[in-house]
C-alpha cells in the first residue's frame, strides 16, 4: 500500500491520504476481499468465488449451496467453503448472508489469527463497529442473527466470545461492501475489505470505488495532490442534502460535514421550478411535490407486481402534472424520467423511451460530478436506448460520452468498458453509413434487425448497486 498511508482526519477520526499525486482514472490501491459472500436471493445464478452471474453453474456437491463457474473457481474457493460447506451440510441449509459472512471471516480469523494481514493497514479487530449508537431495533436484530451464528457455528471450531462476535456482525453492519455483478449493472453479494473501510465520505469525493476482476479498485476522479485526503461518496448524489445526510446518520452513525451538505449545493437546482412570468405559486409547487410523492409509492407497489403497463400510465401523467411546474433538474421530475424511460425500454417502446431518456440526462449532466459513475452507466443506458430508436448521432454521442466517464471510473479492463467500446466502434460504423446515404442506411439496419433475435432490455426491477455498502434491511416487527 505504498500509495496511501493512515492518518487522523479533523472531525472523522481515521482516514487515508495520498502519498503520491494522482491523475483522473488513475488505481490508487486494489484490494482483494477479506471476506465475501453472494446474496441469499442469487445464491444459485452467481458464482461464489468470482461473483459473475451465469445461466449455468456447477453446484457444490457436499453442501448443494454454493455454485461456481467451473471447477477453476470451485478449487479457488474451497479454502473459504470448507468449513461453511461442512456446517450448510450438518444444519440441513444456509443461513443468512450476513451470518455467513461472518462465519467466513471468523474461520479466517482461526487460520490466520486476528492481526494485520498481507496488504492490509488495519485489522478486522481494529475496525470501527458502532456498536455504541445501535438503536434499539438494531440491537435486537444484531442478537437474533448472533443467536443463529451460534447455532450454525461448529463446535469443533475455535470458540469466540459474545462480545467479539457481536463486533464482527457489527462491523458488517457499518462496513459490508456492496459487491456487483461482472457488467456493474446487478449488486449481487456483500464483502469486508478493511483498507476500503478506511477512506472517509465526502458527498462530491475525489475517488470511486469499483468491483473488477475479484478486487475492489479505487480510482481517482481527478487530479489529487500528495498529501490529500481520500474520499468517496456512501450515496447517491441524486438526492436533498436533507436526505443524504438522514441517511447518512441512519446507516454509518456520523453527520456529514463536506461543502456540498454545509452549503446545500445543487439543492436549488434539484427543487427548481420553471422561472419567468408563469412561474407557479409556492402553493401549487407544494401540491405538486406531494403529488409526485405519492406516484412513486404507486409506481413502486406496481413495479413490484410486475404491471409495467401501469407503471408506464403512473409516469405519463405525473409528467403532465410536472412539466409545467418543474425546471429539468428538479429530482421529482429525474425520478419519474428515469423509471419512465427505464420502463419503456423494457416495453420495447423505444421512440418515447429515448426522449425521456434524453431529457433525464440533460438534468443529470448540470447536477452530477462529470467523472460519476453512474452518471456514465445512466447515459451508456440512454445512448444504447437512442440506438434502438434509430437516432443514431445522439446515440453515437452518448456512447461516447459514456467511454470517456467510464474509462475514468472503471478502467479500460472493465467488461463493462469492454462492451462499450465495442458499441462505440459499432456506433462509428454505423454512423459514417448514416452520413453516407440515410436511406440505404436505415435498410441495412432494418434487414439486420429482422435477421438475428432482438435483444430485449433487462428487466426494470433488477436491483443495481445505488449505495457503495450493503446494510441488511431490518424485518418489520409484528
Amino acid at each position: 500500500m505504498e500509495n496511501v498511508e493512515i492518518f487522523d482526519s479533523e472531525g472523522k477520526g481515521r482516514g487515508l491520504r495520498a502519498t503520491r499525486e494522482s491523475w483522473a482514472g488513475d488505481v490508487i490501491f486494489a484490494e482483494p476481499a477479506y471476506s465475501a459472500v453472494v446474496f441469499d436471493n442469487l445464491s444459485h445464478c452467481v458464482c461464489h468465488s468470482c461473483f459473475k452471474r451465469q445461466e449455468k453453474l456447477l453446484r457444490c456437491g457436499q453442501c448443494k449451496f454454493a455454485h461456481y463457474c467451473d471447477r477453476t473457481c470451485q478449487k479457488e474457493s474451497w479454502v473459504n467453503h470448507k468449513h461453511e460447506c461442512l456446517a450448510i451440510k450438518k444444519a440441513g441449509k444456509a443461513p443468512n448472508e450476513n451470518i455467513r459472512l461472518a462465519a467466513r471471516i471468523l474461520w479466517r480469523i482461526e487460520r490466520e489469527g486476528g492481526g494485520l494481514t498481507e496488504g492490509c493497514l488495519v485489522s478486522i479487530d481494529d475496525l470501527q463497529n458502532h456498536l455504541d449508537k445501535f438503536g434499539d431495533g438494531e440491537k435486537s436484530s444484531l442478537m437474533e442473527d448472533v443467536q443463529k451464528f451460534m447455532d450454525f457455528w461448529p463446535s469443533q471450531s475455535q470458540q469466540f466470545g459474545m462480545q467479539y462476535i457481536s463486533h464482527i456482525f457489527s462491523v458488517i453492519s457499518c462496513n459490508g461492501f456492496t459487491l456487483s455483478d461482472q457488467r456493474g449493472l446487478q449488486a449481487v453479494g456483500v464483502a469486508i475489505f478493511p483498507n476500503l473501510c478506511l477512506t472517509n465520505h465526502d458527498c462530491w469525493p475525489n475517488c470511486t470505488v469499483i468491483f473488477n476482476n475479484g478486487k475492489i479498485e479505487l480510482r481517482a476522479l481527478g487530479k489529487i495532490n500528495k498529501g490529500d485526503e481520500l474520499t468517496v461518496s456512501y450515496v447517491d448524489f441524486l438526492n436533498l442534502t436533507e436526505d443524504r445526510m438522514e441517511q447518512l446518520k441512519k446507516q454509518y452513525y456520523f453527520d456529514c460535514t463536506c461543502e456540498h451538505c454545509t452549503n446545500k449545493t445543487k439543492d436549488a437546482l434539484l427543487l427548481a421550478v420553471n422561472d419567468g412570468e408563469s412561474k407557479p405559486e409556492d402553493r401549487v409547487v407544494k401540491e405538486v411535490i406531494q403529488y409526485s410523492k405519492d406516484t412513486m409509492e404507486k409506481i413502486e407497489k406496481a413495479r413490484s407486481e410486475g404491471s409495467y403497463h401501469q407503471v408506464v400510465k403512473l409516469c405519463r401523467e405525473c409528467l403532465k402534472r410536472q412539466e409545467p411546474i418543474f425546471a429539468d433538474t428538479n429530482i421529482y421530475m429525474l425520478r419519474i424520467l428515469s423509471i419512465y424511460s427505464e420502463v419503456l425500454s423494457y416495453l420495447q417502446m423505444f421512440q418515447d423511451a429515448a426522449e425521456n431518456a434524453k431529457k433525464m440526462i440533460d438534468g443529470y449532466m448540470k447536477i452530477y460530478h462529470p467523472n460519476n459513475a453512474q452518471l456514465g452507466m445512466a447515459i451508456m443506458r440512454a445512448g444504447v436506448t437512442q440506438w434502438h430508436a434509430g437516432m443514431i448521432e445522439v446515440g453515437h454521442g452518448m456512447i461516447c460520452k459514456a467511454f470517456a466517464i467510464l474509462l475514468i471510473t472503471h478502467g479500460p479492463s472493465h467488461p463493462i468498458t469492454k462492451d462499450l467500446e465495442m458499441m462505440r466502434s459499432q456506433t462509428e460504423m454505423e454512423l459514417r453509413m448514416f452520413k453516407e446515404n440515410e436511406f440505404v442506411y436505415y435498410k441495412m439496419r432494418e434487414a439486420a434487425l429482422s435477421n438475428k433475435p432482438f435483444q430485449v432490455m433487462d428487466e426494470p426491477n433488477i436491483e443495481a448497486p445505488t449505495n457503495l455498502f450493503h446494510k441488511k434491511p431490518q424485518e418489520a416487527k409484528s
